[in-house]
């Protein structure tokens, strides 16, 4: 018999995030100055280095509908973030780490980021990707990208990936992302690097299960964590990193190693605590590259680079800078973040998969409002379904 419990099954990855709007975020601020002209000429160079790719596959416009596309009405950016770059892909499995659905309203003057859950219990098309097919059948949405990737290497993991991904969002929400992205890990770290710091508000005590020091004072691992990601002892003799309430200035370091943790929370939320504190990241690294990354002659051509390094990219057929000034009045504060299932976890046990996520029927109606452009009145029904950032 199935059995429903409250989801405690770790996972370790790395956030990779929305650093498409991240990346937009930058360029608008850069281009606010010199108008139209300034910034798509800011755009041509944070995007001169951005992958692209057809990652929406045959769900998306057609060659001609895509050579027609525009901004009008209301416009959904599908989201992925991964571990590896595309060179480091090998035939094996991938699964998507992240899943983020950006939904931009019809007046494109409100933002919402809708988290996925990466193991949300979900239907998954067939799908043949050349090297293996896929049956079809129910599993975690992050299986779609996995199941689309194997066999295949480099790029063209990433584009069947991305479509299976694509078909299985489609068949959950009825949207077709107008444009997708992926983005990996060592960008993201690369744009800390650059950055130096990130600052921000801890909202709760985060013990860290990845670093920590010994009693030499040497960098070591305070837990043994096993191959499926959940947590097994604490390590004799090693001291965890600590991340206590209040303000923090990280290191690139302690940013990324902070936005990974989820097990060993103060408030016991677990995936999606990590999901708040991402979300928070989030809004502070636009805030420090607005900050300390525009003001820096120096600073600001390496940042912009990084930025661009770090996605693959297909645009629907909409150019970067079209889509920047489109997104010119949605500011980065103004982004509302929203949680499934109103953040408690709804997990059931299936056997052969494991422990998954369901979806609510208020998350069902979330998605049903992101397709009909309703979000704003649906989230005034639902208050707790906004994350507090």
């Amino acid at each position: 018999m199935r059995r429903k419990t409250v989801r405690r099954r770790r996972n370790n990855r790395s956030p990779r995030w929305a650093l498409w709007v991240l990346v937009f975020g930058v360029v608008l601020t850069v281009g606010g100055a010199g108008g139209a002209v300034g910034l798509k000429m800011t755009v041509a160079a944070a995007t001169s280095s951005v992958t692209k790719e057809s990652l929406l596959g045959s769900d998306s416009a057609t060659d001609e509908q895509r050579a027609d596309a525009d901004l009008d009405g209301a416009k959904n950016i599908l989201l992925v973030g991964i571990d590896q770059r595309p060179d480091q892909i090998n035939g094996e499995a991938l699964r998507s780490d992240t899943i983020i659905l950006v939904h931009i309203n019809a007046d494109h003057d409100s933002g919402y980021l809708i988290s996925l859950p990466r193991d949300s219990y979900v239907e998954i098309p067939a799908y043949d990707n050349g090297a293996q097919s896929f049956a079809g059948g129910k599993n975690k949405i992050n299986a779609a990208f996995a199941f689309g990737t194997r066999g295949l290497t480099g790029t063209n993991a990433l584009t069947h990936g991305f479509e299976l991904l694509t078909k299985t969002v489609k068949n959950l929400t009825g949207i077709t992302p107008d444009a997708g992205a992926i983005i990996d890990f060592e960008g993201f770290k690369d744009i800390v690097n650059t950055l130096g710091k990130v600052c921000m508000y801890v909202d709760e005590k985060t013990t860290s299960i990845h670093i920590g020091t010994d009693a030499n004072g040497d960098r070591a691992k305070p837990y043994v964590i096993n191959k499926d990601g959940t947590l097994n002892r604490k390590i004799a003799g090693v001291t965890p990193n600590i991340y206590t309430k209040g303000d923090h200035c990280f290191t690139p370091t302690e940013a990324l190693d902070f936005v990974r943790q989820r097990d060993l929370l103060e408030n016991g939320d677990f995936d999606y605590g990590r999901q708040r504190h991402q979300q928070q990241f989030f809004k502070a690294i636009i805030n420090q590259a607005v900050k300390d990354g525009l003001d820096s002659p120096t600073k600001l051509p390496g940042l912009i680079s990084a930025f661009g390094k770090t996605m693959t990219v297909d645009d629907g057929g909409i150019d970067m800078a079209d889509w920047a000034l489109a997104m010119a009045t949605v500011k980065p504060d103004d982004l509302v973040t929203i949680k499934t299932n109103a953040g408690t976890f709804n997990s059931e046990s299936i056997p052969g998969i494991g422990s998954v996520e369901l979806l609510s029927d208020d998350s069902l109606k979330l998605l049903q409002a992101v397709k009909d452009d309703k979000v704003a009145n649906f989230l005034l029904d639902h208050p707790a379904f906004v994350s507090a950032t």
